[in-house]
């Protein structure tokens, strides 16, 4: 679009900063160059065509230790030298190269020197010398990496304790955003896509999964092989290995989980995942990915859910909720076109993936379900929104779609509700602007036909756009007053405009009605027993708690009431239900029915439900009970949730060698890991529409 005279990303993966010339790929324009501040690396000298991960699992020591094949072609003149972006936590033994002989000559292998640098503190650079036989314009060459790697950012491995069934251990990967530079050293970009493949061996009893196609498995040998044929971006590659079985559930999909849980998985989801891709591609096109199998993780996975190609990760914790359930596949399902199939080049437009994703969620659930509970959806997470705008105030440039990261900022640290709400009122406003939302389903389909396994900046999305639709072209839509494209990305504050939701009034209506019945000085026991919640959905309940929970603090004899009319319900729902209850018990200090706070931190270890309790526990008068169910509990916590847990119990002014003199002089845990959210009280985890 040439009104925002922003840059555009090339085929050869590099952001374009003249006009009108071709790039040496063709797609539109020269001397280009994409600047991404959270990667050491300089991938834009090279075109990385594919790389092998050969891999051996020891849960005793929890390491893993092997090789990385590297594929690369130079594209710049005058390289000397490999810069991959590592981690403190992976140690390189040797780094070796295979040139190809030219003219039928054997192939020559060179051991190269390296040297490892500081870059952030999460992640380090890997800076190979290359040699000039080496270093031939569009000649491709091979490196080999050997190297061990433990327990970075990027893996977590988890005792048998930690585990759903208890009996053995587990490790899996999460590469979200810069995380897997302590997977496998590599251009931890998401501008560059490449095609993969892994080879990995385990103990017996021990099943791996990634995020490719299994080409083939040794029983014997416990060796398994995968293949990614696609381009994926590095934080895309994934994998877990444990005691885990399957049962499939349509076509192409399956379910895996350890045996304890996976009969209630796939009851759970039955036969909706091949409904909801074949809706997904009525709507967007075919689905590229092949397999779409889901793995359900312990408690101890830091998020909710993460759209790895081909096998999406998701927390256990969530079967207790079906509604959340639904629309947490629903929205990876979504990524398979949006985030996974084109991707935002920088993490600085992460709203490219999430925010046309949550739009292609919420069209699946219109066409899947109705228009009604999609609407009651979005106003659930809208509401989400705007509470903490509240919290950040108008003015915060987190709240920009196109964020500014300064360097050394961790992409991971600024995941917020923004790139996902934000990013998808811009979206419904492009779709308002066309007039007809099945004109713009179209659109969608040739923006994915376009841009498939490349990454994009938004320039690229908006000049389709208004390449598709012409006419808005000449009507000038992108600099409309007060709704200019500039203005909604790199604005701050609250989204420009929201679509129209009034088709889900008549679920939302009872919800406000109740709210206010509640809000008022007296409320009036006989009008507030006609609504009957256990009637309600999931979504009007939380959507009720929530708005209660923004009232707070209540008076006493209100909350007397609401105990008396609901805790004994609220009991038998389920965790999304039962948090915002007891939020609504401890902000408002309500002692009787602390207990219940207590059986539900003993029940649930997840970071999305610990996290927001103990900060609201630590902010008012609760903090000694907080620290007693920490003691309690602790065992049962992976190391990087007691870590984050200890830092908003020792921020709290009431802790201190008086009180809690053992919490003082407990042992160092394994360091946070970047994907774990700043305890910060601004945004519990579960309000962030699933995906990292």
């Amino acid at each position: 679009m040439a009104e925002l005279q922003r840059p555009t990303l090339c085929c050869c993966r590099k952001v374009l900063t003249v006009p009108g010339k071709s790039c040496e790929g063709g797609r539109s324009l020269a001397h280009c160059r994409l600047v991404d501040i959270a990667s050491a690396s300089n991938f834009h000298s090279f075109k990385l065509r594919h790389f092998h991960l050969d891999l051996h699992l020891n849960f005793a020591v929890k390491r893993m230790t092997g090789w990385q094949v590297l594929e690369l072609t130079p594209v710049q003149p005058g390289v000397q030298s490999l810069i991959l972006d590592t981690h403190p936590s992976l140690l390189i033994h040797s780094v070796d190269c295979k040139v190809p002989g030219a003219s039928g000559a054997p192939d020559v292998f060179l051991s190269l020197t390296y040297r490892v640098e500081p870059f952030t503190d999460y992640g380090s650079s890997l800076n190979i010398s290359l040699p000039a036989a080496v270093i031939r314009p569009h000649r491709a060459f091979r490196i080999t990496i050997r190297y061990t790697t433990t327990d970075g950012p990027a893996i977590w491995w988890l005792d048998a304790e930690l585990t759903c069934g208890q009996t053995r251990p587990l490790v899996f990967t999460q590469g979200h955003s810069v995380c897997n530079r302590s997977f496998f050293p590599c251009f931890d970009t998401p501008a560059i896509k490449s095609t993969y493949s892994a080879t990995v061996r385990v103990p017996e009893g021990v099943t791996v999964l990634m995020s490719a196609s299994r080409s083939a498995y040794s029983k014997q040998d416990r060796v398994f092989q995968f293949s990614m044929e696609y381009p994926v971006p590095a934080y895309l590659v994934a994998l877990v290995a444990g005691d885990l079985q399957h049962a499939d559930i349509g076509p192409r999909s399956r379910v895996w989980a350890e045996p304890c849980i996976l009969t209630c998985a796939v009851s759970k989801l039955g036969g909706n995942v091949e409904r909801w891709l074949n809706v997904a591609e009525g709507l967007f096109g075919p689905y590229v990915w092949g397999r779409y199998d889901i793995v359900f993780l312990p408690p101890s996975f830091p998020i909710v859910a993460m759209e790895n190609p081909c096998l999406t990760f998701i927390i256990s914790s969530i079967l207790e909720s079906q509604e959340f359930l639904l629309i947490d596949v629903i929205h990876e399902i979504a990524h398979g076109w949006f985030g996974n199939a084109v991707t935002n080049a920088t993490w600085e437009e992460m709203w490219l993936s999430e925010g046309l994703a949550t739009y292609a969620q919420r069209r699946i659930t219109t066409e899947a379900y109705g228009e009604a509970f999609t609407c009651l959806e979005t106003v659930f997470r809208l509401d989400a929104l705007h509470r903490q705008m509240r919290l950040l105030g108008d003015n915060n440039p987190v709240s920009k779609l196109q964020a500014k990261f300064e360097p050394g900022v961790n992409p991971s640290s600024l995941m917020n509700l923004f790139t996902y709400e934000k990013g998808f009122c811009f979206v419904s406003y492009l779709s308002q602007l066309c007039g007809d939302i099945k004109k713009f389903d179209s659109f969608l389909r040739a923006y994915i036909e376009k841009f498939r396994f490349t990454s994009v900046i938004a320039q690229d999305l908006l000049d389709f756009f208004l390449g598709f639709f012409p006419e808005l072209k000449e009507s000038c839509v992108a600099q409309r007053e007060g709704l200019e494209f500039e203005r909604w990305l790199n604005g701050c504050g609250p989204p420009l405009c929201e679509p129209d939701l009034s088709a889900g009034r008549a679920l939302t209506g009872p919800v406000q009605h109740l709210c206010d019945l509640w809000g008022t000085d007296t409320p009036d026991p006989q009008a507030i027993a006609t609504f009957d919640l256990s009637s309600w959905s999931t979504f009007q309940t939380v959507l009720f708690l929530d708005r209660l929970l923004d009232r707070s603090p209540l008076p006493q004899e209100v909350m007397s009431l609401l105990s008396s009319c609901y805790s004994a319900l609220l009991d038998g729902m389920n965790a999304e239900v039962q948090i915002r209850w007891l939020q609504i018990i401890v902000r408002n200090s309500f002692y009787p029915d602390l207990p219940r706070v207590r059986s539900f931190l003993h029940k649930h270890t997840s970071r999305m439900y610990t996290v927001p309790l103990y900060e609201d526990l630590c902010g008012g008068v609760m903090k000694c009970f907080a620290v007693e169910v920490f003691y309690q509990t602790q065992a049962r916590l992976h190391p990087n949730l007691r870590r984050t847990l200890q830092q908003i119990l020792f921020q709290s002014s009431a802790l201190n060698t008086s009180t809690a003199p053992s919490l003082l002089s407990l042992p160092p845990s394994a360091p946070s890991s970047p994907t774990d959210p700043p305890a910060n009280g601004t945004i519990a985890l579960r309000d962030v529409n699933v995906s990292a």
